[in-house]
């Protein structure tokens, strides 16, 4: 598995991308009332989510074959996996709630202005989780390169 864990780091930045791009999407559908935005905003909702499994997926493989975790790292990691879940679980419950109001043709524009609102909350989790997932990154930098420092 650790073909996975490698993968993390090239794998997050797609759905980052993808939901950082679906509230301006989402915005302009509001905003144009046009069936194209609407589509393409629920697409760049539904890649981001999908994405973002992907990120997951990949993210807990790099964290379980990591045995060298100081306290510091661990309580960084912590935080980076609250933001990286609400981030998930917002997004994916925007997918479904998109779906099921557009399937049933009841996307009014109190509903659909509340799914906007709530994506453009899912960018501070997106940006929390980023923040801390690049702090881990720097801390597991900065001891693996102590440990070698030490053993030369």
């Amino acid at each position: 598995m650790e073909i996975l864990a490698g993968l993390h780091e090239k794998v997050i930045h797609f759905p980052i991308a993808f939901l950082a791009v679906y509230p301006i999407i989402e915005l302009i559908a509001l905003v144009s009332k046009k069936e194209f935005f609407s589509k393409a905003a629920f697409l760049f909702l539904f890649i981001g989510v999908i994405g973002a499994l992907a990120a997951v997926l990949t993210g807990n493989q790099a964290f379980t074959i990591n045995d060298d975790w100081s306290k510091q790292s661990l309580k960084i990691f912590d935080q980076h996996e609250i933001y990286a879940n609400i981030t998930i679980w917002l997004f994916t419950a925007l997918l479904i709630l998109r779906y099921y109001f557009s399937v049933k043709r009841k996307l009014t524009n109190l509903i659909h202005l509340l799914i906007l609102l709530a994506g453009l909350t899912g960018l501070y989790f997106i940006y929390q989780s980023g923040s801390y997932g690049g702090e881990l990154v720097k801390s597991k930098y900065r001891n693996s390169l102590i440990e070698k420092t030490t053993s030369d």
